[in-house]
Parts: C-alpha cells; structure tokens; sequence
C-alpha cells in the first residue's frame, strides 16, 4: 500500500553538506591548521583536548570529524583518512560509537555532560581513540563547565575532546588552560570564490566570474554562508543559462559598485537632490536598505584605505573595475570626510536594524552627509556667525581709523588711540533697558560643580561603543534647574530627540548619562533635559555653569 509520494532516492542536499570536505586535502583556506594536526597524527603526538574557534561557517566542526576519521581510520594516508574502511565510513553515515558529538546550544546542563563523562569510561569498541565532539561550547553552564574540568585535564588515553565555539571570550581560564587551541579567521575572498567555482562545475552551473566574487564577498568569511548564497542564487537562476552578476544582486537585494560611486559623488557635491534620487532608486528596485547600509559602509571603508594610501590597493579583496571607481573617489574626497561618513553611517547601522521606518533613517542621513554644518552644534553654529560679524565690523571700524591717521585726523574723542568698546547690551540701549543675565544660585551642590568642572573630560571618557552620545552631548550646555538639579540644555532639535523624546533609545540614552555620571563622581545625580525654542538664546535664559565655576577656581 502506497502511504506517501516522497522518494528519499531524490532528496535533495543542500551544497554545503553535500561539498563538505571529507580529507584534509578537501579543506580550503585552513593550511596552517591542517599541517600541525597532520603531523600530530603521523607522529602520534595526539593531544587529549582541543579548542577551536572562530566564526560561523569557517570550518571548524568539518576539520574535527576529518580529524576523528583519521586517528581512527585503518589505512591512513599521510595523515589523510582514507574514507574507505569500515571505521571512516561509519563515521561518514554517523553510526560510529566512538565519536560523539553534542550541542551544547542545546544540551548545557550539568546532567548532559555527566552523560559524556560516563560515556568516556568505555573504551573504544573499533579503532584507537573515543573522540568527544562539544559544538557551541560557550553555552554550556557553570555547573556544567565545572564537571567537565577533571575529565577534560586527565581523560583516558583513548579519549579526545574537541571542543567548537565563536565566542571564546566566554569559556572558564580553567578550561582555555587546558586545550590546544586553533583560531579559524575568516576566509579570504579568494579561497571562497575558487571553492565555488569548482562547486559551480561539478553541479553544471555557469556563473559568470563577477557573479562568483560577489556572492564571495558576501559570504563575509564563512564558506557555509558562501555555499548557501550560491544555493539560493541557482534556485532564482533555475531554466536560465548562466548566473549572472545583475541577476545575483536581484536575488540578494543588493547593490551594485557603480551606484556607491555615483552616491558618494553626489554626497562630496552636496548634491542632496541626487543623492535621495539614488536611494529611492535602490528602494524602488527592491533593495534590502539593511544590506545597503551595509554594503555602502564597507565601500567608504575601502575609499578612506586608499586615501590613507594606494599602495595597499592590492591587498583589497575588490575586482579591477571597483577597484578604478574607489581610486577616483578616495583622490577627490579628504580624509576627514571619509572619516565622518564612516562615523554617521556606523551609527545608521546600528539604529536600522531594529527601526520600522528605515528609509526615514536612511534619508536623514544622507542629507546629514551633505551638510556637514548640520553636525556641528547649534550653539557652535549661532557663536561663529556672531564672531564672523564682529570681525568684520572690527575690519571696518580700523580701516576707518588707520584712513584718518593718514590724512593726519585725530581719532574720536575717548578712543585714546584704542578701538571703541562695545556696549554690553548693544550701542543705542540704556543700562535699564538692558535685560538682566541669568544669575547663578548662591549654593550650587557639590556634585553639579564637579560635573561643570570636567565637562568636557567627562565626556572624553564615553566609551567608544557609545561614540553617538559623546557626539549628541556635544551639542548640549550643562546649567542648572530652579530646583537645583543638573539641566542640559540642547539647541539643535536632532541631538535633543535622542534624550528628550519617548521612544526606546532616548530613553536607554538618559539611562546610560545618569549611571555614568554617577560612576564618574560616585552618587546618583537628577538630570533634567531641554530644547531650546526656536530663535531662543542659551546665554540669555541659563547659566553656563562651566564658566561659572571656572571664573570661581581662577579667582581663589
């Protein structure tokens, strides 16, 4: 009786299980690795505990299963399983009793890793070794991880654990101490553009070569990721010829080189109107602006490299054409303002991603990009206009002078050879009419005069993950409230939203101010926040209390 119509003859294997390499000779990108366990095996130098690290995708649980197949293997090749006896291929089909392998993603506890060490009790029941396999081994317990201590430094001689994680930052020293580790860096464009297109033609696909380094590229280190990418490109590309590079960046939503050339273009010209023409360009062609943003940031990373200097140009993983397009653009942008994309663009990566209104986002900063008077403070902004006006009345007023002393005139009565004064409140105004300056409270708290005092330095030491805020902050004045409180003062709208508004990291921002000034001085101190109207003047409605402090310090 037919139940069903799924034919397990036809199921279908992903690319990267299905390329997965089965010898040392297979693996791609990982020589160093491979040669030192190779000769450890040819020796039989084996060590009983093994710590590999890196990133997804980067080969670290495919090296460990070769690894178990050849200490085990009955005709081992130079160090090389041979994949055909009994034992490797058991190994192959996972029905090996002698390696073990768990995820400690998902199996953390303390009874889990009991079970492994009762398993290590039993010697092997074909070939030499029990080889222990622990994936994401940063996850496991405290518990666990104190279980597994004495097992892990004195095994039995048959016995070796391999252990796999990306964050090896989270393991015990104890544990680090006691294993050989082997760090698995990402891999380079390189590798993983020649392992595709030998995975291209043992399937039959055509890829055109501009189409391969791309989905390289963007496989960011990680052959699975690589593998997958092609995967899914072939299913879009399926009936089709050839696998073009217009048809990849389709299915990845992505952007092609020549258009970040002509966006940087119009961001240098502050050409605001070209630049969102470009943006709804990509939006309308079904672009990922998460990707985008991505993809934009790694190309003004590469244009601030050049700029720093050409003669690295060959170590960038970029094709010759991009390579002419970078070149152009780091030689007519400076430093500085490669520097400042890369800084507003970092902080748009890190607010898109969990933003609803991502083209909202994006927008602002590209008109940011293209007016960088927009980043300097509002209060910055209104005192170079006044000082650019002054200077300039100064100009006039001494080149009207310096003609009177040729022609042998006298200078105004009361001038003594000296510029006039400038009036306090203006040159036709009475002192009554003069409005009154904000007064500083008679009593200013100890902790607010700490923080005034240094202002500045305090918000030199902000954390460099936390670089947005220093840069928000910069554009505030510290005074104090009628209360007797601290009060920031914001002049420029975009710099106050992210304190004074109600959305999630306006307030995760007046969270992180208030435990860091109190870990700077060592108490809790009440912040209030405010925007500053429209035409309103900070110096005429608050106190600056860091010159206010400063005047005290200078005449004690």
């Amino acid at each position: 009786m037919q139940i069903g119509c799924f034919m397990t003859d036809t199921h279908y294997l992903a690319l990267y299980r299905k390329y997965r390499p089965r010898t040392f000779e297979d693996v791609c990108g990982r020589d160093t690795i491979v040669r030192t366990i190779r000769n450890q095996i040819n020796t039989g130098h084996i060590g009983h505990s093994y710590l590999f690290c890196g990133t997804r995708g980067t080969g670290k649980t495919t090296i460990a299963k070769i690894f178990a197949k050849a200490v085990n293997c009955e005709n081992p090749q130079d160090g090389n399983p041979c994949c055909s006896c009994p034992s490797c291929q058991a190994i192959d089909q996972e029905a090996n009793l002698n390696v073990v392998e768990m995820d400690a993603a998902s199996n953390n506890g303390v009874d889990d890793i009991r079970g492994i060490i009762e398993q290590v009790s039993y010697s092997p029941t074909q070939g030499k070794y029990r080889v222990f396999i622990i994936d994401e081994v940063h996850m496991l317990s405290t518990a666990a991880f104190n279980a597994l201590l004495k097992t892990l430094e004195e095994p039995p001689s048959y016995a070796i654990f391999i252990l796999a994680t990306t964050e090896p930052n989270r393991l015990p020293v104890t544990i680090l101490s006691r294993c050989q580790r082997y760090d698995f860096g990402r891999l380079s464009v390189s590798d993983i553009g020649e392992r595709l297109r030998k995975v291209a033609e043992k399937e039959g696909l055509e890829v055109e070569d501009k189409a391969i380094r791309y989905i390289a590229s963007a496989a960011d280190g990680s052959m699975r990721d690589g593998l997958s990418i092609l995967d899914q490109c072939n299913a879009f590309n399926l009936g089709s010829t050839v696998l073009t590079y217009e048809k990849t960046l389709e299915i990845l939503g992505a952007v092609d080189t020549r258009v970040f050339s002509r966006l940087f273009g119009c961001i240098h010209d502050a050409d605001v109107t070209g630049a969102l023409n470009v943006l709804d360009e990509i939006v309308r062609q079904g672009r990922e602006l998460t990707q985008f943003v991505a993809d934009f940031l790694g190309y003004l990373r590469n244009v601030m490299l050049l700029k720093a200097s050409e003669e690295i140009a060959d170590s960038l993983d970029v094709s010759a054409d991009n390579l002419e397009l970078l070149l152009a653009d780091a030689r007519r942008s400076e430093m500085s303002e490669d520097i400042r994309y890369i800084d507003i663009f970092s902080g748009l990566s890190e607010q898109i991603r969990y933003s609803a209104n991502r083209r909202i986002l994006t927008e602002t900063a590209l008109i940011r990009l293209c007016h960088p008077s927009m980043d300097i403070p509002g209060n910055a902004v209104d005192k170079i206009e006044k000082l650019m006006v002054r200077v300039n009345s100064l100009e006039n007023e001494l080149d009207r002078l310096m003609q009177l002393a040729s022609v042998g005139g006298s200078f105004p009565q009361g001038a003594s050879g000296a510029l006039p004064k400038k009036e306090a409140s203006g040159p036709d105004s009475t002192p009554e009419e003069a409005k009154a300056a904000p007064v500083l409270p008679a009593a200013l708290p100890e902790d607010i005069r700490k923080i005034a005092a240094s202002w500045n330095a305090l918000l030199g030491a902000i954390p460099e993950e936390h670089h947005m805020i220093k840069i928000y902050l910069m554009g505030a004045a510290p005074s104090v409230s009628e209360k007797g409180e601290l009060l920031i003062v914001f002049e420029n709208y975009v710099y106050a939203v992210h304190f004074i508004g109600k959305q999630a990291d306006a307030q995760e921002n007046r969270e992180f101010l208030a435990a860091y000034l109190a870990r700077r001085i060592g108490r809790a101190v009440p912040i209030e926040y405010k925007q500053l109207d429209n035409g309103e003047k900070f110096t005429d409605n608050y106190v600056d209390i860091r010159k206010a402090v400063n005047m005290e310090i200078e005449q004690e």
